[in-house]
């Protein structure tokens, strides 16, 4: 099975459990994931897209350009009891003299700190726009979002579990209580909600609404790529947002049209607006898949910290 097929697979099953918490209830295997990511695609007249498509090459690494760094940072988590591991990039020009804002970047439910680098490709975007002077200099952290003690990355036959599926609820502590503070001791940063922001893909999409909307002390620029139906219930998020008016500088929503999940953005979508919340909705021309995921963080990105 190639890695696309996979990733596919994996979010399509999301679909199937309805919620991770329920995952350990349902008969969930790989020919209902493939029927339910098959669903029809219904679209309203505003589901479009909110920006025209980046330039050719925006995702690409430019040979003899300004670059940021990548490194590994660990730390001790009071959820797991272990050390653990994110990844973590530092702008062009980076200097320690300096304080910066913070975006942190949840992978999805087969993914762990790697799969915005390897697979996403974050650090050619956020290198080529900082390069380019058309995103704020900021450090971008890439976490393990499966709070687990043994956090690898599960094998195809074990993505759906009980125990995995756990994990990634587990984080929201792990990353408020452990990895946010670490961060803020290791780094210049800027460490206050107004200049800190987080989205993610997926499964980690879904966590980035949960997270961020229940949390604006802690974060104020949130974004769900193609969130998964881990997603928190629409009206619950939206009524979150909508009391985190005075705090929440942006909400950044968007999927593919081609998306058998694209139900959980809609679903977000509508409800922010019936709520009177002002948001960013994106609705791409791609499938769940890195395409998709490297353009919204390419627009994202352009919006932080101004």
């Amino acid at each position: 099975m190639t890695d696309h097929l996979s990733r596919v697979l994996i979010a399509a099953a999301l679909c199937a459990v309805g919620t991770v918490a329920h995952a350990q209830e349902l008969d969930v295997n790989a020919d209902k994931a493939r029927a339910d990511f098959a669903r029809p695609v219904v679209l309203a007249a505003d589901d479009v897209r909110a920006f025209a498509p980046p330039p050719a090459g925006f995702a690409d690494a430019r040979p003899g350009a300004a670059q940021g760094k990548v490194e590994t940072f660990t730390y001790a988590s009071v959820v797991t009891g272990t050390r653990r591991t994110a990844n973590v990039w530092l702008p062009p020009g980076y200097d320690k003299t300096r304080r910066y804002p913070v975006l942190y970047l949840l992978h999805g439910i087969g993914g762990n700190q790697d799969e915005w680098c390897g697979y996403v490709r974050a650090q050619d975007v956020l290198d080529n726009l900082t390069a380019a002077g058309k995103a704020v200099p900021m450090i971008v952290v890439m976490p393990n979002g499966r709070a687990l003690a043994d956090d690898r990355s599960p094998p195809e036959n074990k993505v759906f579990t009980p125990e995995n599926a756990a994990g990634f609820a587990r984080f929201e502590r792990d990353l408020l209580d452990s990895l946010i503070p670490a961060v803020d001791a290791a780094y210049p940063t800027h460490a206050d909600s107004a200049h800190r922001a987080i989205g993610g893909l997926s499964m980690g999409g879904g966590q980035a609404l949960n997270f961020g909307l229940g949390h604006p002390e802690a974060f104020n620029w949130v974004a769900g790529f193609s969130p998964a139906p881990n997603t928190e219930p629409p009206a619950k998020l939206a009524g979150e947002a909508a009391r985190a008016k005075g705090k929440l500088k942006l909400v950044y929503l968007s999927c593919g049209n081609r998306d058998g999940l694209i139900n959980v953005a809609q679903g977000v979508h509508r409800q922010l607006r019936e709520q009177g919340v002002a948001h960013v909705w994106n609705v791409d021309g791609y499938g769940h898949d890195r395409d998709s995921w490297a353009e919204n963080l390419y627009h994202y990105a352009q919006l932080l910290f101004r």
